[in-house]
């Protein structure tokens, strides 16, 4: 696995140790409380999604584009952020929107307190509403500059935690509150990217759902390319596309002469407004 978030092995061990657990829940809308009264129309992507650790080039992201995947992660940014992007540009957003692909503005935040890894930046149970809503500030103004406009999603990358700690898990979302809200309060649509077993679950199951983001993104390596047949928890959740399934990892692909390295997705949620 690339470098932008835990290493493979730390993945399944984080995965393996909590456990893929089925729960229902109440359902929640996917933007029901948002502070603007009036909201560019959303972008939804529907098909498979790839997500990388750097951008690709542009000759590679053309010579990509055989219409088997029709969409791209990319990091915008957060100090958490695993690799440099000097392929990620304005002019290469626009050029590769111009093309056909549709873009996944993912962003890095800080990580929870008890999460065993070394990202450079946590929040704490004191901090975490303060530092959501700065890394949310950072976020937009990273998508902004990237010229994905107003009514754009961001997915807040949400590495694996133990959920079961009730003070570490309660700080967690108080940060994705405040991420959340602060980027509602910009006009842009808000996401998490996390792990079925844990940081996706507890946004899932949380039983106040207030200004929790609005579309799923959840890592569940089981290869089945759906976001349905595999849900983990009520299929009222998250409906009118509003999820997304990282299904595969570390799949090493080459198409049109370009060799790379992604993760499979299968997708049915907003994408980035490119302009």
């Amino acid at each position: 696995m690339s470098s932008h978030r835990l290493s493979k092995k730390g993945r399944y061990i984080a995965w393996a140790t909590t456990g893929v657990v089925v729960a229902a829940g109440a359902g929640i809308a996917a933007q029901t409380s948002m502070a603007a009264s009036v909201w560019p129309a959303q972008k939804t992507y529907t098909g498979r999604a790839f997500d990388t650790c750097t951008a690709p080039s542009l000759a590679a992201m053309k010579a990509w584009n055989t219409k088997f995947y029709g969409a791209a992660a990319v990091y915008i940014g957060g100090k958490n952020r695993g690799c440099a992007q000097p392929n990620l540009t304005k002019s290469w957003v626009k050029s590769v929107n111009s093309t056909g692909w549709k873009l996944i503005p993912l962003y890095v935040g800080a990580q929870p307190p008890c999460q065993k890894s070394a990202n450079p930046e946590r929040f704490t149970a004191s901090t975490a509403a303060s530092v959501g809503a700065s890394n949310a500030k950072d976020a937009v103004a990273k998508a902004s500059a990237l010229g994905m406009k107003a009514g754009s999603p961001i997915y807040l990358n949400m590495e694996s935690y133990d959920i079961t700690d009730k003070a570490c898990n309660d700080a967690t979302l108080t940060y994705v509150r405040s991420f959340t809200k602060t980027l509602r309060n910009a006009t842009y649509r808000s996401g998490l990217y996390g792990f079925s077993s844990s940081s996706a679950k507890a946004i899932a199951t949380a039983s106040n759902k207030t200004d929790l983001p609005g579309n799923l993104w959840y890592a569940l390596w089981d290869k089945k390319n759906t976001t349905t047949t595999d849900w983990p928890w009520s299929p009222a959740q998250y409906t009118n596309h509003s999820r997304g399934h990282q299904y595969m990892v570390n799949s090493k692909e080459t198409r049109g002469g370009y060799t790379i390295t992604v993760d499979r997705n299968a997708w049915d949620a907003p994408v980035a407004i490119i302009g």
